[in-house]
């Protein structure tokens, strides 16, 4: 059932992105900082963690996940060094992520050439 409710949320969080480009005319970058805010704003009231225990992987692979880490990791590290805990808690939840794609996309543009 874990899987079937991954793929409904997932799924539902890409129809919710779609309709935002066809119907709203959004671009990809207003779509991805509304994604990214909407997790941000989830964790902060507290939903997201049930969100993730309930949808898996459906909540943790979409962007809105990325809002998420951002906000709160912010809030860990506020809580421990203040005010420049909330810079640098955002770096240190998702430096993994980032590096992990510049590093992957820097062998894929070495082994691959574009067609263009």
């Amino acid at each position: 059932m874990i899987f079937f409710w991954a793929f409904v949320i997932g799924g539902l969080i890409c129809v919710i992105g779609q309709i935002m480009f066809d119907v709203f005319k959004l671009t990809p970058a207003h779509t991805l900082c509304t994604f990214v805010v909407l997790g941000a704003l989830l964790d902060a009231f507290g939903l997201y963690e049930p969100f993730i225990d309930f949808a898996g992987a459906g909540a943790t692979v979409p962007i809105t996940s990325f809002g998420n880490s951002l906000f709160h990791g912010a809030m860990n590290e506020a809580e421990k060094h203040g005010l420049v805990g909330v810079v640098t808690g955002m770096f240190e939840v998702t430096s993994a992520g980032i590096s992990a794609a510049i590093i992957f996309g820097m062998i894929g543009a070495l082994l691959f050439k574009p067609k263009g």
